[in-house]
């Protein structure tokens, strides 16, 4: 009787903070989606006339809000714990990122860990999958700039044309640096069965961990954002003016990011929300290549995109045995880094975005009467 009624008193807590989770990101979704949507509005003039200084008020008000979809798993008690190479360094460059695809969680995992690497997040373009429209989140990705994928092979050769226009015409205007894609296209427990089975039909290897990923997106931003050289890699310099009408040097690097769950239990979006789920430590691992090691002919890509999600399963293999990922060549044991935000900056975003709401709710009472 005693286990039954501590069991009930347990789960009506984890019920009741649930809830009081459900209520606030509500109310701070209420209050900052349409002060950063009415913000961009009341700049529009500043648009036509200094274009780069709005795209830069944007990306700042677009980190703040992906800082609150980080304080909800935060505040849970969801961290990061990243291994591998340290990609700050090169954070002000321009990369491609490409990362495992497991659940919605990716995406929130992912906004919580690059935070604290510089402009990054501000200036990253997103490649996701188009069910993330239809979130909360949807609008500010569309104006942002992101792009949305739709799967299935009725769609793919139209959606690359489209990812190709919208590079053309956004990426650079808006002087973006970082782009994100999930090579997989779906989450793992979708395409696990599918992909095993092409490749057991082509002689790939059997992953379990990953899927095997799909060349179009990848392919598409390479021959976008670089240049060719003579011996089929990508180059280092491109002729297309930034902003401020110089060169940019294109492309710089692949990040390639492979994300673990504890126990292989990925962590929906479902659970950011509702924080039901006991703290969590979710693991992060980067390892950086070069642009000019990436082939570009389709053949010497699809290789090369293959043996990534190969290591990928190595790695992941490895960290569901061990609990840590492999140490790097020459080196006895890996070394990891816990990614911290710091708190009193989170409080100033989410009070910022409550103060926000209030302004503007008020603004257009005003002007409503004023109307009518």
């Amino acid at each position: 009787m005693a286990q039954l009624l501590d069991g009930a008193g347990k789960l009506g807590w984890v019920l009741l903070k649930s809830l009081l989770r459900f209520v606030f990101m509500f109310f701070n979704n209420c209050v900052a989606i349409p002060s950063y949507c009415l913000y961009l509005l009341l700049l529009q003039p500043l648009r036509i006339w200094d274009s780069s200084t709005f795209w830069h008020i944007e990306g700042v008000m677009f980190k703040w809000l992906l800082a609150m979809v980080s304080s909800w798993g935060w505040i849970a008690g969801y961290t990061v714990t990243e291994w591998g190479d340290d990609v700050r360094p090169i954070s002000e460059e321009e990369a491609m990122v490409i990362v495992n695809h497991q659940s919605t969680g990716d995406v929130c995992t992912l906004m919580m860990c690059l935070q604290d690497k510089g402009t990054v997040v501000r200036k990253m373009m997103w490649l996701m999958d188009h069910v993330f429209k239809y979130t909360n989140f949807g609008l500010v990705s569309l104006i942002h700039g992101d792009f949305f994928i739709r799967q299935g092979k009725a769609h793919r050769d139209k959606q690359l044309i489209y990812l190709k226009n919208h590079l053309d015409k956004y990426y650079h205007s808006r002087n973006r640096k970082w782009i994100v894609l999930f090579p997989e296209g779906g989450f793992l427990r979708k395409r696990r069965e599918t992909s095993q089975l092409f490749a057991k039909k082509n002689s790939l290897p059997h992953l379990t961990h990953v899927t095997l990923p799909r060349l179009g997106a990848t392919q598409v931003i390479l021959k976008s954002l670089s240049a060719p050289l003579e011996n089929g890699s990508v180059g280092s310099e491109t002729n297309t003016p930034n902003q401020t009408g110089n060169k940019r040097k294109g492309l710089q690097w692949v990040i390639d990011v492979t994300i673990a769950y504890p126990k292989a239990r990925p962590m929906d979006i479902q659970t950011w929300i509702f924080g039901y789920r006991p703290p969590t430590v979710t693991h992060v691992h980067y390892r950086m290549y070069p642009i000019k090691e990436v082939p570009l002919e389709t053949e010497a890509l699809t290789d090369w995109l293959y043996q990534r999600f190969v290591e990928k399963e190595e790695l992941l293999t490895h960290f569901y045995d061990t609990g840590s990922f492999p140490s790097p060549e020459g080196q006895k044991e890996a070394a990891s880094r816990q990614m911290t935000l710091d708190p009193v900056w989170l409080c100033l975003v989410q009070s910022f975005a409550f103060a926000s709401g209030y302004i503007w709710y008020n603004a257009l009472q005003y002007l409503y009467y004023c109307l009518f």
